[in-house]
């Protein structure tokens, strides 16, 4: 029995059979695209098992009514490839440049930020959550687990009158750097609006990136405090 080609080669190889089922004007045999691509029938069907599994391939079968079991063909799925490249870092950076070229941005941003953090905000189940307006401590607790499901790495507040979140991960980092009047903005908007959903008696008042390499604050505060 002939092994799965390893590394590379076998994605470059698989490609070529994801190819030539896309040129073909009907459904192939297992042994046809072996045979057109010059390599072993086991080699043809372990790229086309994967590439079945990855939803580009589908298996069909002819319409024949001789006797005997149909051959199983193969043919490629018409839609765009779903295991490609993704540049949505490129897209953010864009879209990042045309907010900014805003008389205020920052207020767009922030905005858009607090209906995320709505939307986000029905996402986090805690044990202790009732339909009440929630303790301060449990809104918090709230803040603290939605962040960290985001990536923000939160550590949690110390003791104080002016309570704040330190955040120790920026998932948008390279574009926080380079565009913190817009970036930031919606983090701060995101953890206002998870808030209000909330029906917090606390909310964050401000957002001070960047006060260390590795830190970012929130700082919280009750609501309609100064």
């Amino acid at each position: 029995m002939t092994l799965p080609e390893p590394g590379q080669h076998a994605v470059g190889r698989r490609a070529e059979v994801l190819r030539l089922l896309r040129d073909a004007g009907s459904p192939m045999a297992i042994a046809e695209i072996a045979e057109r691509l010059g390599i072993h029938v086991n080699t043809a069907r372990f790229h086309l098992q994967s590439l079945v599994s990855d939803g580009r391939v589908e298996r069909t079968t002819t319409d024949s009514r001789s006797p005997g079991r149909p051959p199983q063909l193969f043919q490629a799925i018409r839609r765009m490839d779903p295991t490609g490249p993704r540049h949505f870092r490129v897209l953010a950076e864009v879209l990042a440049e045309v907010i900014a070229t805003d008389p205020d941005p920052s207020r767009r941003v922030l905005a858009a930020g607090r209906l995320w953090g709505r939307h986000q905000a029905a996402t986090v189940i805690h044990p202790t959550a009732t339909k009440e307006a929630p303790e301060p401590a449990d809104s918090v607790e709230r803040l603290m687990r939605l962040l960290d499901e985001l990536g923000f790495a939160p550590e949690r507040p110390a003791a104080g009158d002016r309570p704040q979140i330190n955040l120790r991960h920026c998932p948008f980092f390279e574009l926080a750097v380079s565009r913190t009047d817009v970036v930031c903005p919606v983090h701060l908007g995101l953890m206002q609006g998870a808030m209000q959903s909330w029906a917090s008696p606390i909310t964050v008042d401000r957002l001070d990136p960047f006060v260390q390499p590795d830190r970012c604050v929130a700082h919280l505060s009750a609501v309609g405090g100064s």
